[in-house]
């Protein structure tokens, strides 16, 4: 099994605007460094090449329902290779405590990507908690953050996270049942 774990060559590839789903993108690549993959975590934007990666995690902050741009635009970019690959999707924002689905009102995924991820086929889609600090904002984002009344604070699960993180590697290297693919 060891040996089949050093095969795997993963790309994290994440967009975020102010760090928090950096953070989760880094907790997603170290779980899959502790169960003994290879794992590189990259912002979208710098990934030039799929080529040599066994696996994708792709991930974005999300804003009023949509991925950053630039996540958006990788995702439109490699869909043919990553249709080739094993990949799972994730998104991070909703602050606040609480249900997921009930914060959400069963959002998963933008429905201006879900075409392009249908074709994909991911193994998952995720969506965690986000963080917010009101002082860090642009004016623009602290308005719509007020309008909207998001609560400002950390909520990040960074064990939800690697819990998430631990199943994907455990698919991986053969150890672990993969969760049904979206909309099946």
């Amino acid at each position: 099994m060891e040996e089949r774990a050093l095969e795997q060559r993963v790309l994290v590839a994440y967009a975020s605007k102010y760090g928090a789903t950096e953070g989760i993108a880094e907790a997603i690549g170290r779980s899959l460094r502790d169960a003994g993959l290879v794992a590189e975590v990259r912002r979208c934007r710098d990934v030039k090449s799929l080529e040599g990666y066994t696996a994708a995690v792709v991930g974005s902050a999300v804003y009023v329902g949509r991925w950053r741009r630039e996540a958006a635009d990788f995702l439109r970019s490699a869909e043919g290779q990553l249709a080739r690959m094993q990949v799972w999707l994730f998104s991070s924002g909703p602050t606040g405590e609480g249900d997921l689905d009930q914060l959400l009102q069963g959002w998963r995924f933008p429905s201006a990507l879900q075409p392009i991820a249908d074709r994909i086929g991911p193994r998952d889609v995720a969506v965690f908690h986000g963080a917010l600090d009101q002082d860090a904002l642009n004016p623009f984002d602290a308005f719509v953050a007020r309008t909207v009344k998001a609560p400002a604070g950390d909520f990040r699960d960074l064990d939800a996270v690697s819990a998430w993180a631990s199943r994907i590697a455990g698919q991986l290297q053969g150890t672990e049942v993969p969760a049904a693919p979206v909309g099946a």
